[in-house]
């Protein structure tokens, strides 16, 4: 070896043990007070806030698969006025349809086969497949003018959830995670329910993953099964004494690679073992709702105690809530209709209907809705013309130029509705809302500065909402 490779090499050894050492000394300092002390909750990077936050957590619904607003919140009585005629040229203005329905020598308006009605103080029209929503109107902000860049599922989920069509990004909960850190030192600060047994495009977890955030920040998937969280519980003949000795011979075994390699993701795996410690107590009691009133039961539907289904995940958003987990997301799947929509449509309705109106009513009967912001939608919108020909068992193609979303609660206006599409259904005509500026808005009502709230990893700084996003002051009350 040259003296030059020979002072490069020792040059990198004490670099690397002096930076491990200082690290090491901070780490077993750290840890030895935690193993005296009782957990306390973690601040995130932020440390505070970046101004007064009128929400404390995110109640996520999403519902998988696009579900079409022309049939639920953006009534247009032209479409049924001339349905079966062609979309004119004049609205579609050369927009790039998707393989499914690019190749039609027709494209036919279709009308909703739903009646709407007004609802509320500001007469917030609704169809009549969400009554329990409609009951709902004064609680919630309808905004008809989203849109979005993505045209196809796994694209448009992944946008929604992190910022960017390309998978690999953290998830909105990660970066809240990130930032503002737990409110509850025995539950993660990010957790996933999926309603069990739906078909439809597939989910990843990617969806809920930490990307290039430590991974300690990434969602916990809790399963519709009796271990809610998998190698959770102790192995048959393994006591929790005996858990707590393993796990305290595993934290010295990684602080020992720590002081050769300053590794920050050795910090989450520790982080991550005692979390899982201490979930093991913690998981059990916001899953059992056998002492909830039957009332509160029966508000959110007949299902409600059968794990997975989404009743039962809506009761569960609001026991992690009141708990202090920050970002709860719930996926619901197979709103994707290409068709058979008249026949899907209503009974997806009534899986979601009940429970989504149920979780905002009790999260605002226990004062948790001023500081819980809920949302509900999906990645795009539904065309207003049919895909293929017309039929009693009609399909609506993917429309990512306009779709809807509600929010409910964490200082948005409530009572309201926002934006303006086109008589067609087809274009924003008024107030449009980007995938971006959804999420500063969201952001901005916990408090966070959408531009302030980055990472950097390789070599530039990232954020969830890219280089885009503007706040979108009309949903704010």
């Amino acid at each position: 070896m040259s003296s030059d490779a020979t002072f490069l090499t020792n040059r990198r050894q004490f670099l690397n043990r002096f930076g491990a050492g200082l690290g090491g000394a901070a780490l077993a300092e750290m840890l030895a007070s935690n193993a005296i002390a009782a957990p306390t909750a973690e601040r995130g990077i932020l440390g505070a806030t970046h101004f007064a936050p009128k929400a404390k957590r995110i109640i996520y619904l999403f519902m998988s698969g696009a579900p079409s607003q022309l049939d639920l919140f953006d009534y247009k009585p032209l479409l049924n006025q001339r349905h079966g005629e062609q979309l004119p040229d004049s609205v579609r203005g050369g927009q790039r349809l998707t393989g499914m329905s690019g190749n039609q020598s027709s494209i036919p308006l279709v009308g909703s086969p739903f009646k709407f009605a007004k609802h509320g103080r500001a007469g917030t029209e609704f169809s009549e497949l969400l009554p329990h929503t409609a009951g709902i109107a004064d609680d919630l902000c309808v905004v008809r003018s989203m849109f979005t860049e993505a045209i196809n599922h796994g694209p448009g989920v992944t946008f929604l959830q992190t910022g960017t069509q390309i998978a690999g990004r953290p998830s909105f909960g990660a970066w809240l995670s990130y930032g503002l850190g737990q409110e509850n030192a025995n539950l993660p600060s990010f957790v996933v329910l999926i309603t069990k047994g739906k078909g439809g495009q597939p989910l990843g977890s990617h969806l809920w993953g930490s990307g290039f955030l430590p991974t300690k920040h990434q969602g916990v998937l809790l399963r519709a099964a009796k271990d809610a969280v998998l190698y959770l519980n102790n192995p048959a003949g393994v006591s929790e004494d005996s858990r707590r000795l393993l796990l305290d011979r595993l934290r010295e075994l990684h602080e020992h690679q720590f002081a050769g390699t300053p590794d920050a993701e050795i910090q989450s795996r520790i982080d991550n073992y005692e979390m899982a410690f201490r979930m093991q107590f913690s998981i059990p009691d916001a899953t059992d709702v056998s002492r909830e009133p039957q009332h509160i039961l029966d508000s959110y539907g007949s299902d409600v105690k059968t794990p997975g289904t989404f009743a039962a995940n809506c009761l569960l958003a609001r026991r992690l809530a009141e708990r202090g987990v920050r970002f709860i997301q719930l996926y619901h799947q197979d709103w994707d209709h290409h068709g058979g929509l008249p026949g899907a449509l209503p009974r997806l309705c009534k899986e979601t209907d009940q429970p989504a109106a149920a979780l905002v009513r009790d999260l605002k009967a226990r004062g948790l809705l001023d500081d819980t912001l809920v949302v509900w939608g999906g990645e795009f919108g539904r065309t207003n013309y049919c895909q293929g020909k017309i039929s009693a068992n009609f399909g609506r193609d993917h429309h990512p130029r306009c779709f809807s979303v509600w929010l409910a609660g964490g200082g948005v206006k409530a009572g309201t509705s926002y934006g303006e599409t086109c008589e067609f259904g087809y274009n924003i005509v008024r107030d449009g809302v980007s995938v971006h500026d959804l999420q500063t808005t969201l952001l901005h009502q916990l408090g966070i500065d959408h531009e302030r709230l980055t990472y950097k990893f390789q070599g530039r700084r990232y954020r969830l909402t890219d280089v885009h996003g503007e706040l979108v002051k009309g949903l704010v009350a």
